[in-house]
C-alpha cells in the first residue's frame, strides 16, 4: 500500500499549503533549533522539555521486514519529533492490525481519505516541541478533495463545511478584524504552522462511509498524542474539546497546568447552544500571553496581509507618534507650498502692475502727441 511512498519526514505540500523540510534525519539539521521567544521574565517559550535523541536509521533497522512493509508510512511521512516519541506505540500488535486492516481495504478497492501521504500532515505541520494550542477533532472528512490530514481543515477548492464557518463566527465573535478566506475556503495550514495542533481521534476513514474506520486502532495512537503533548509540554498548551466525545479525550489532562476549554461542537446540529459565543479563541491567546509572553499569542488569521494579534501598548504608542510626526511633517509642507504659492501670485501680480503702469504712460504719452501734431496742422 504505502511501499512506493518515497517522501522522508513530509509530502510535497500541494495547492496553498507552504512547502515544509523534509524530516529525514536530524531534526536541528533540517528544522533548525527550536525558536524561543523571550518572556518578560527572561524565559525562552519553545520547548518544555529535552528534545528526546532518536537515531532513526537504527531504530528502522532494528524493524522485522514486515513491520518495515507495515510502518512505511509512518517512516517515510511522520515528523521525526513525533515518530521519536510514537516509535514503540506503532510497533504494538494493536496498530499493525490496523495497518493490515488499511491494506486491505486498498487491495480490495476501497478508497479512503486521506490521501496516505497526507495522514500525518498534523505531525510535520506541528512538530511537538511548537505545540501551543490543540483542537480535537473526531473523523476525517469523508468525501473527495477534503480531507488532508488536518481536523476541520479542507484543501480548496472544497468550500468550508458548515462546522468550520460556525467556527469562523466564533472568531469574528471574539477577533470583529477576522475575515473568512475568499471563496468559502476552509484551508487551515497556516494555524497548523503557528502551533495549532489540529488532531482527529480517527486518521482515515472508507470514502463516503463515516466512522467506517472507528475502533481499528486509531483511537488509541491518538489519545496518546493528548496524553504526551499533557505529560511532557510542561509549561503548559490550551486543548480545545468540543462536544461530548473530544471532551472525553481530555478527561485526564491536569488543568493546573494546561488550560482545557469545553464547549458543544461547531456542527449546525449543536453550535447554537452556546459554541458561538463561547470565546475560546480569545481565551486561548488571553492565556498564553500570560504563561509566554506576546510571543505564545497565536495569529488567528487566515489572508495573508491580515492579523488577529493585538499591538502591544508600547508598539502603539510608538505607532501613535510615529503618524503623528509624519502628519506634522506633511503639514508643515502643505503650510511651506501655500506659501510659496501666495508670494508667486503676489511677485507676479507686482509686474503685471508694473507693465500696465508702463503701457499706460505709453498710450499717454502717444495720445499727447497725437493731439500736439492735430494741433499745430490747424
Amino acid at each position: 500500500m504505502t511501499a512506493n511512498l518515497k517522501r522522508k519526514g513530509a509530502p510535497l505540500a500541494s495547492g496553498n499549503e507552504a512547502k515544509k523540510p523534509k524530516a529525514n534525519g536530524n531534526i536541528a539539521a533540517f528544522f533548525g533549533a527550536p525558536k524561543p521567544a523571550s518572556t518578560a521574565s527572561g524565559v525562552a517559550t519553545a520547548a518544555n522539555s529535552p528534545a528526546v535523541k532518536f537515531d532513526k536509521e537504527k531504530w528502522v533497522a532494528s524493524l522485522s521486514d514486515e513491520q518495515k512493509e507495515l510502518l512505511q508510512l509512518e517512516i517515510d511521512t511522520m515528523h521525526e519529533s513525533w515518530l521519536a516519541l510514537l516509535k514503540d506505540d506503532i510497533k504494538t500488535k494493536e496498530f499493525l492490525d490496523l495497518k493490515k486492516f488499511l491494506r486491505q481495504e486498498t487491495k480490495s478497492g476501497r478508497k479512503w481519505f486521506p490521501p496516505a501521504e497526507d495522514v500525518y500532515s498534523w505531525s510535520y505541520h506541528t512538530p511537538f516541541s511548537e505545540v501551543k494550542v490543540v483542537i480535537l477533532g473526531q473523523d476525517p472528512y469523508h468525501n473527495v478533495n477534503q480531507a488532508h490530514g488536518l481536523a476541520f481543515s479542507v484543501r480548496q477548492p472544497a468550500p468550508a463545511p458548515p462546522s468550520l464557518r460556525n467556527m469562523y463566527i466564533a472568531l469574528k465573535n471574539d477577533y470583529p478584524t477576522f475575515v473568512a478566506p475568499p471563496n468559502k475556503g476552509g484551508l487551515l495550514t497556516p494555524w497548523a504552522d503557528r502551533g495549532v495542533l489540529m488532531l482527529n481521534t480517527c486518521l482515515t476513514v472508507r470514502a463516503h462511509e463515516a466512522f467506517s474506520h472507528a475502533n481499528r486502532g486509531w483511537e488509541r495512537l491518538t489519545q496518546k498524542v493528548i496524553d504526551l503533548v499533557a505529560q511532557k509540554r510542561t509549561r503548559g498548551v490550551v486543548f480545545m474539546a468540543w462536544g461530548t466525545p473530544a471532551g472525553k479525550r481530555v478527561q485526564k489532562v491536569d488543568k493546573q497546568k494546561h488550560l482545557v476549554l469545553q464547549s458543544v461542537h461547531p456542527s449546525p446540529l449543536s453550535a447554537s447552544r452556546g459554541f458561538f459565543d463561547c470565546g475560546h479563541f480569545r481565551k486561548a491567546n488571553k492565556w498564553l500571553v500570560e504563561r509566554y509572553g506576546p510571543e505564545g499569542e497565536i495569529d488567528w488569521a487566515l489572508i495573508p496581509g491580515t492579523s488577529t494579534k493585538e499591538i502591544p501598548a508600547t508598539e502603539k504608542e510608538a505607532r501613535d507618534e510615529q503618524v503623528a510626526e509624519e502628519a506634522k511633517v506633511k503639514s508643515q509642507e502643505a503650510k511651506e507650498k501655500v506659501g510659496a504659492e501666495v508670494e508667486k501670485q503676489t511677485n507676479e501680480g507686482a509686474a503685471d502692475r508694473e507693465k500696465e503702469d508702463d503701457f499706460g504712460s505709453d498710450d499717454e504719452a502717444a495720445i499727447e502727441e497725437v493731439m500736439k501734431e492735430a494741433e499745430a496742422k490747424k
